[in-house]
């Protein structure tokens, strides 16, 4: 039998409960993602201002979002012993999916605790892709509880959704491939990044891996609780009654300390777009770049044409999923198309 490739080797560090994301994993994420998928396609954009601005379509990957990235690195660090005993994730649906694909890839048994309200596309190819799916209410049940209970259980590791130093490294693979790209088309790398924002994972995963570049959180009015969070320099949660929002990827209740630390080391502002904001944004991404981007994944998008960001020709938009339910992007369209009559 031969030996794994090193950067498929489990670390030792895989087995120490907690520790710091570093770019140093980044960079071992990003030579791990390389060799699994191809590169997502970096497209120029052209405003409606005439600026231009760089969009990273993590849509189209096999997944339909960027969350395979630190699935497969979390996954592929676990030791033959954590594989056995499987892995519980929680998220809405883009991670489900990227935890599904990577352990069905691997051949670990998941657990992915969803909401009840998670889009009936991103339910569905979770259990597809052969996950067990725990459903719990998102707005009178913890779902960290949940995962937490299940593990116990079960003896599961839990890959966290952005709370999880491997998660984050997975995510800033992104911004690895981003800067080589941009190095080639746009003459430089990128000196801003603006990237949709849940729990943070992703953003803090982009300043590990960009660290001269400005990463900008975007969330959805309502949901800006990492936005409030940067501005007062502690973690505070949504609170009780948020708005509804259909931008589901970004509904988290708070950001944890490890994404917080990552984020305030780099004087990070975030950014809140509207739901009509969002809206425009996935139109615009379908006109212009006739791609399919769900709303969470438009929010920095619409930051971006609502000018709430500005672009300087070296500035880079994350556009990070594009599973959408196809009546609800139809409607979107639709109602957009007849907005501008």
């Amino acid at each position: 039998m031969t030996n794994p490739s090193p950067q498929l080797r489990a670390a030792p560090e895989a087995r120490e409960p907690t520790r710091a994301p570093t770019r140093e994993g980044v960079l071992r994420a990003a030579a791990k993602v390389s060799a699994l998928v191809p590169h997502t396609p970096l497209l120029a954009l052209e405003l409606p201002d005439g600026g231009t601005v760089w969009c990273k379509a993590e849509c189209l990957q096999p997944v339909g979002a960027f969350k395979l990235r630190g699935a497969w690195h979390r996954l592929t660090d676990l030791s033959e012993k954590e594989r056995a005993r499987g892995v519980v994730a929680v998220s809405s649906g883009n991670h489900a999916q990227g935890v599904a694909w990577a352990a069905r890839r691997l051949g670990i048994a998941a657990t992915i605790v969803m909401p009840a309200d998670a889009p009936a596309v991103k339910l569905n190819e979770t259990r597809r892709l052969g996950a067990q799916v725990v459903l719990y209410e998102r707005l009178t049940q913890s779902r960290d509880a949940i995962a937490a209970q299940l593990c116990a259980a079960q003896g599961s590791v839990l890959v966290h959704a952005y709370g999880d130093p491997w998660v984050i490294e997975g995510q800033g693979s992104a911004g690895i491939e981003l800067a080589s790209q941009m190095e080639c088309f746009a003459g430089g790398p990128p000196t801003r990044i603006v990237a949709p924002c849940g729990g943070g994972g992703l953003v803090s995963g982009l300043a590990l891996a960009c660290p001269e570049a400005q990463v900008v959180p975007v969330e959805p009015e309502g949901w800006d609780d990492v936005t409030r969070s940067l501005a007062g320099g502690a973690i505070v949660g949504v609170g009780a009654n948020p708005p509804p929002t259909a931008c589901d990827a970004l509904q988290t209740m708070a950001t944890f300390p490890i994404n917080f630390a990552v984020m305030t080391s780099r004087g990070m502002q975030g950014v809140a777009v509207s739901e009509a904001e969002v809206r425009a944004a996935q139109v615009y991404a379908f006109a212009k770049l006739r791609l399919v981007v769900e709303p969470g994944g438009a929010a920095a998008l619409g930051a971006v044409l609502a000018a709430k960001v500005p672009a300087d020709g070296r500035t880079a938009v994350i556009l990070s999923g594009g599973n959408v339910d196809p009546a609800s992007f139809a409607s979107v369209l639709r109602g957009e198309s007849e907005s501008m009559k």
